[in-house]
């Protein structure tokens, strides 16, 4: 393990990042008689003698989840407790709820250059777990398979799955006369893996069956990439957590996973100022999470700002350094159902396209800048196919734009609320995504991209970055800490410290830091204790905020 010092002296402090107890803590409050679908992990394989266990205690099998090995199981929650207690089951955990989270993303993304010099992800394959997909004239051609794991067809009721297969691999064909709305890999094959449902509801064990899915067809249809504008909150440790387990092993597989950092950048319910809002699996330290910028209506990036809602880092209980870069979201035009949820409840989002043989939409939010960072992904692997995850990961990182300014300003259009965002290591991450500066990068990592933990030291109130044994972030010239987040934004004078809204002393009127100082994360334990940062509500397509933007 490698430590960063961040701010002042860090002194001798050893840090340990265990799990937790088998049993999620979202399960002890549960009424003893009642039964509910739980995930349970076992320590090898499931076979018919756990299932018998189960069982035994009163269990009925539903699925099989052998990607985590273990399986979902309807069981009174009475039971959970005794079953916990076997050493054969490693973690207990609830079925979770999931929820869902391009006319100038092309442009701010650099992706306009790379497709006219001809790369346009051909070949690429690139699984997309949403709401499913409808024949849009716009990526019809381009989805090669498609089946779904919450109901009988992959048809797209909420709207939300094509309008992030479109961002992804559209080639503009409702639009033939203006070719606007191109996605940013128009040439990539798309898998589409249903797992939410017609209100852009999903589970666990449906999100996971369709990773399963994605990793059993990799060859098949040579997917290299996997898009998951979805999320729900963090409750334990990524190292126990199902879902952030099965991108795990898609990352293993040698899928690069891309994942949505969350829409909560705005919350201050824990009195935060949105730090600490990442969701799950976005918190796992292997996979890109990627969170929004603002396109300002232009297709210049140097008027560009971050969407004041974008969730901010680190994550919550494991204090992962997330987002990893930042990406077009704001705002986004892409195909959609014309009858699903999302258009018929939103008709205002509608955008007319003379001439269109399909309809458009307008969205925004984290959910619609992962499929930018998925497209230009794809783009990377048709250049270069060899690459790892870890090293389309630390190229993009590395290549991300690195020149913000120190903060900015957001009005909401409907409240007239004002929304300061600074330009820190948890608000953009590595930086904001330049496909065109990552295609032309030969740089070859050569160890893990895993990001790096955020530590503090109450004894000597300092802050330090923690990096596991083999990473590839060092303090060398090629992939040195400095190179790859930028002097201005991680270790600058003036953007983190200067404003005391992540570790100084001076962001509010009590005169203490938000985040550090005054004891509402390390005290109260709403982040870095519990894990609980917010309440289950979390909404990615139909909130204010994620339709209409700033």
């Amino acid at each position: 393990m490698r430590i960063i010092q961040i701010m002042g002296l860090l002194g001798s402090l050893t840090v340990t990042l265990s799990a937790g107890p088998k049993l999620a803590r979202d399960l002890e409050s549960i009424a003893p008689s009642k039964e509910i679908d739980v995930i349970i992990q076992f320590t090898a394989k499931a076979t018919d003698k756990h299932n018998q266990k189960v069982s035994s205690e009163g269990g009925q099998f539903r699925k099989k989840l052998d990607l985590v090995k273990g399986g979902v199981y309807r069981i009174p929650a009475g039971q959970l407790r005794k079953l916990a207690e076997d050493p054969e089951i490693r973690q207990i955990t609830p079925d979770r709820q999931v929820q869902g989270a391009l006319d100038h993303s092309r442009g701010a993304s650099v992706a306009t250059i790379a497709q006219s010099y001809g790369w346009t992800g051909a070949g690429v394959g690139v699984a997309v777990i949403d709401s499913g997909y409808v024949a849009h004239p716009d990526i019809g051609a381009r989805v090669v398979y498609s089946a779904s794991f919450v109901d009988n067809n992959s048809v797209d009721r909420y709207g939300h799955g094509t309008h992030v297969a479109a961002a992804i691999a559209s080639t503009g064909g409702a639009a033939p006369f203006m070719k606007k709305y191109k996605g940013i890999a128009p040439g990539a094959n798309l898998v589409i893996l249903k797992a939410l449902n017609a209100e852009g509801l999903g589970s666990d064990s449906a999100v996971i069956a369709a990773i399963e899915r994605a990793i059993a067809l990799k060859a098949t249809y040579n997917i290299r990439v996997m898009n998951l504008s979805l999320g729900r909150p963090i409750v334990e440790s990524y190292a126990d957590d199902p879902l952030c387990q099965a991108v795990e092993r898609a990352w293993e597989a040698g899928i690069v996973v891309v994942v949505a950092a969350g829409n909560e950048g705005r919350n201050n319910s824990a009195g935060n100022e949105g730090y600490g809002t990442i969701l799950s699996p976005a918190n796992n330290p292997r996979v890109i999470t990627v969170g929004a910028m603002k396109a300002m209506d232009t297709t210049s990036r140097g008027d560009d700002q971050i969407a004041s809602y974008s969730s901010k880092g680190p994550s919550a209980i494991d204090h992962v350094a997330k987002p990893d870069l930042v990406a077009p979201g704001n705002r986004v035009v892409a195909a959609i159902n014309g009858a699903s949820y999302l258009a018929t409840n939103y008709p205002a989002n509608a955008v007319s396209v003379p001439g269109a043989t399909g309809p458009y939409f307008r969205l925004s939010g984290t959910s619609m800048a992962t499929p930018v960072v998925s497209g230009s992904v794809a783009l990377l692997l048709e250049k270069t196919p060899s690459l790892t995850p870890d090293q389309v990961k630390a190229r993009l990182m590395k290549t991300a734009t690195k020149s913000f300014p120190a903060s900015t300003v957001a009005t909401d259009p409907v409240t007239g609320q004002t929304f300061t965002s600074y330009y820190d290591l948890f608000t953009v991450g590595a930086g904001y995504l330049d496909i065109w500066a990552a295609l032309n990068n030969d740089d070859l990592a050569t160890g893990s991209a895993a990001s790096p933990a955020a530590v503090y030291d109450p004894q000597s109130n300092t802050v330090s970055l923690v990096f596991p044994n083999g990473v590839v972030w060092g303090t060398g010239v090629v992939w040195g800490t400095g190179v790859v987040w930028g002097t201005g934004v991680v270790w600058g004078t003036g953007v983190v410290w200067g404003t005391g809204v992540v570790w100084g002393t001076g962001a509010n009127p009590e005169g203490t830091g938000v985040v550090w100082g005054t004891g509402v994360v390390w005290g109260t334990g709403v982040v870095w204790g519990t894990g609980v940062t917010w309440g289950t509500g979390i909404v990615w397509g139909t909130s204010s905020v994620a339709l209409r933007g700033e």
